[in-house]
């Protein structure tokens, strides 16, 4: 058929990517981005780590994990949290395998904190680790965890929820561009955005029930600017526009709805439209936005609130206390978006990319790079 032809095409050109001289990364987050993503686990294993920049070659041992448990102040709340992922294992798989790779998760989360003591462990974490170690297994799963919990997932990881909700702060303004119809009412409801935090910070690990949704949107962010998933959530509130319209407008009703997310999205219109929405709007043009947005009355203060929102025990209880502890105003949060120097070798790569790109996998590319260039020029000797 068309698309067996079209898929061993895709198979071929990522691994000339992987075999060319030096490996041709850019090729590799066109792949990751455009339809179907990576297609396979066996190709994810090869070039999530070039995606990341992770040397494949020098992965260093995994430690005892008794070493690692004793002492850790976060080994309890882990435990906790590990032990209530099952429905992030294969259904089906035997009891046995999953606790065996349930100690694995435990090992890794704590490995890589650590290493890296400025991290802080949040509720959710794990959603994401466990998505890595059923991909690749857990040392290379623990290397390209430790690359992105210092880059990507950085803001979520600081002792405070600032920049998390610095970064939900985007949302809005992405949706009054697009659709200032559904950006009014859910002002007027007030619903704020505590409803997309679990999609946030678990990268949807935690709320999409079909693995293989997961691992595609994994190969779209890893390609892309890390504030892509916030874009990627403003797509989800716009493709449910007639959803949201029709609701009750209040807090607790737009937010039980939107909290709830449909299973059986178009996850290939969705991506697609995400960066097309990323190159029209990209986060240094909503940047002064983002961080005027003055403190939503359900920001997302706490983690219990995160807890008691993605679990649905009554958000709306949750919603009527922030409400009423809601803080007077809040200094306005500096733009997390300097802009750095773009490096000279940047630029060219940039250039490089061939025309067959379209423009919005070629800014989404060139962005994250803009984003990071210290950690990209390692992938462009």
């Amino acid at each position: 058929t068309d698309f067996d032809s079209r898929k061993k095409r895709k198979v071929a050109e990522i691994y000339q990517a992987l075999d060319s001289d030096p490996i041709d990364v850019a090729a590799l987050r066109r792949m990751a981005i455009s339809e179907g993503g990576l297609l396979t686990d066996e190709i994810r294993c090869k070039v999530w780590p070039k995606l990341l920049s992770v040397n494949t070659d020098e992965l260093p041992p995994l430690p005892a994990g008794k070493e690692l448990r004793e002492d850790n102040k976060d080994y309890q709340q882990v435990l906790l949290d590990v032990r209530r992922s099952l429905r992030r294992f294969p259904p089906g798989m035997p009891d046995d395998q999953r606790e065996g790779l349930q100690e694995e998760l435990i090992d890794i989360i704590l490995h890589v904190l650590k290493r890296n003591p400025q991290l802080h462990y949040y509720q959710g974490y794990h959603d994401i680790v466990v998505t890595f170690l059923l991909v690749v297994g857990d040392r290379l799963a623990t290397a390209l965890v430790e690359k992105l919990s210092t880059h990507h997932l950085r803001d979520f990881m600081d002792p405070t929820m600032d920049n998390t909700k610095h970064i939900l702060n985007y949302l809005m303004p992405i949706i009054e561009r697009v659709n200032p119809k559904v950006h009014d009412f859910m002002q007027s409801a007030e619903v704020g955005t505590i409803f997309a935090l679990s999609w946030l910070i678990t990268w949807f690990g935690h709320v999409l029930s079909d693995f293989r949704h997961v691992v595609r949107l994994y190969d779209f962010f890893l390609a892309c600017h890390p504030l892509m998933p916030i874009y990627f959530a403003a797509e989800i509130v716009l493709y449910r526009e007639q959803e949201v319209l029709d609701c009750e407008c209040d807090m607790a009703s737009v937010h039980h709805l939107l909290s709830q997310i449909p299973q059986d999205l178009p996850y290939e219109t969705l991506i697609s439209r995400a960066g097309d929405l990323f190159v029209q709007f990209p986060p240094s043009k909503l940047a002064r936005e983002a961080a005027q947005q003055q403190t939503q009355r359900t920001a997302a203060s706490t983690f219990k609130d995160f807890e008691l929102a993605s679990v649905q025990q009554r958000p709306d209880t949750v919603l009527r206390q922030r409400f009423r502890e809601r803080p007077r105003g809040e200094e306005r949060t500096k733009s997390i978006l300097t802009k750095p120097r773009t490096n000279r070798f940047v630029k060219l790569a940039v250039m490089g990319l061939t025309v067959a790109l379209g423009a919005a996998a070629l800014a989404v590319v060139k962005s994250a790079l803009e984003w990071a260039p210290k950690f990209e020029l390692q992938i462009f000797p």
